[in-house]
Order: structure tokens, then C-alpha cells, then sequence
């Protein structure tokens, strides 16, 4: 079944993480963001954004904060000829005990539901184990893990030691992603690679 969907995660995987980033100028996209998700919407894919941001729970920055830092973003992805399809976010601190922070599906749930979408024709691309564990939970298709942001120490966790350009299994442990890359845009050649051209 063809690959429809790429969700996406945004501190540490198309953002530089700011650690609780609440300032809009501080936006940096990691090099080969743009040209990943470019190539994602002329490949007809639609674009999701599900990120969790504790930092309005824990009181670090405010909804309104969030939410200047999420319209900057857009307007810049905008401007490069980007749409994002939807986005999503928990205000959740990790013990709040929510359904909508990933791993939990709550995100999934409610952007499924709005657009009519199928876990299996949907991948994810992230710099956390709990992107890794939120698209096993969802069921899709694939999930990437990228070596950007939290991603070293999310390989280390795995027990993986080396950086090798590009490592997958095809049939991975339950606690492991499909894929491992260094960067957004070598994840999104996995997925087209693997994915797309070769459905």
C-alpha cells in the first residue's frame, strides 16, 4: 500500500532544539530540512506536525508563546513553498498521565480523524524514542529515527553504538525503528527509496 502520509516531529528533527524553544527568532532549521520536505510535497505527500511540548505544562513559556513560535514556523515553511496538512501538540508535563503525548495515540487520533487517514499508508521521522514507540503504537508503516537533536542519545538507549549512515531491519524489535539516519533528508530517502519508489 503506497505511503500517503509523513508525520513529523519539530524540535530535534526539522528545528534545532532550543531545549523549550518560546521565542520565534531562535528558529534554525536543521540543514536539509527544507529540501527533505519539499521533496515530500512534490512527491504528493501530505505533511503532519505532532510534537510535545511540556514546556507550557512546566510553565517554561506560555500557550501564546507556543503558538507565535508554531505561526512563525508555518510562515517560513510557507515561504519556502511548504504546506503543512495539520499540526498538532500536547501542553502535557510527562507525568500528567494525557493520551495525547507521544507515545500515546491522542495526536494520531484526532489528526486520523480530520483527514480521513490510514495508519498503514502513514510513516514517521523523529529524534526520540517516543516518536519511534508513537508510530508503532499508531501502526504505520515505518518509523525513522533521525541522528539530529535528542537522536544520539535515543541510538545509544537502543544499545546501538555505532552511526552508520543508514541501518534498518526488516522485521525490527518492537523497541527499535525501521530505520536509523543521520538527518531528515536521509530519512525521507529511506522512506522514498524503500517506500515509494519500490511499492
Amino acid at each position: 500500500m503506497a505511503i500517503k502520509n509523513v508525520f513529523l516531529d519539530r524540535d530535534g528533527t526539522i528545528i534545532q532544539d532550543m531545549h523549550y524553544l518560546s521565542n520565534p527568532e531562535q528558529i534554525v532549521f536543521i540543514p536539509g530540512a527544507i529540501a527533505a520536505m519539499r521533496e515530500m510535497k512534490e512527491s504528493g505527500l501530505d505533511i503532519f506536525l505532532v510534537t510535545n511540548q511540556s514546556g507550557i505544562g512546566r510553565r517554561y513559556f506560555t500557550l501564546d508563546d507556543h503558538r507565535l513560535v508554531q505561526d512563525r514556523l508555518c510562515q517560513m515553511l510557507t515561504d519556502k513553498g511548504i504546506r503543512i496538512s495539520d499540526s498538532l501538540f500536547c501542553p502535557h508535563k510527562p507525568d500528567d498521565k494525557c493520551g495525547c503525548r507521544k507515545p500515546e495515540t491522542g495526536m494520531w487520533d484526532m489528526i486520523s480523524a480530520r483527514h480521513g487517514l490510514r495508519a498503514e499508508e502513514s510513516v514517521i521521522i523523529g529524534d526520540k524514542l517516543s516518536d519511534i514507540a508513537f508510530g508503532r503504537n499508531c501502526g504505520f508503516k515505518a518509523s525513522v529515527l533521525t541522528l539530529t537533536g535528542h537522536g544520539l542519545k535515543s541510538m545509544e538507549m537502543l544499545g546501538l553504538t555505532e552511526r552508520p549512515l543508514e541501518w534498518s531491519e526488516p522485521e525490527p524489535r518492537p523497541d527499535r525503528p525501521t530505520a536509523l539516519a543521520l538527518d531528515i533528508h536521509s530519512a525521507w530517502t529511506w522512506v522514498r527509496q524503500r517506500l515509494i519508489n519500490d511499492i
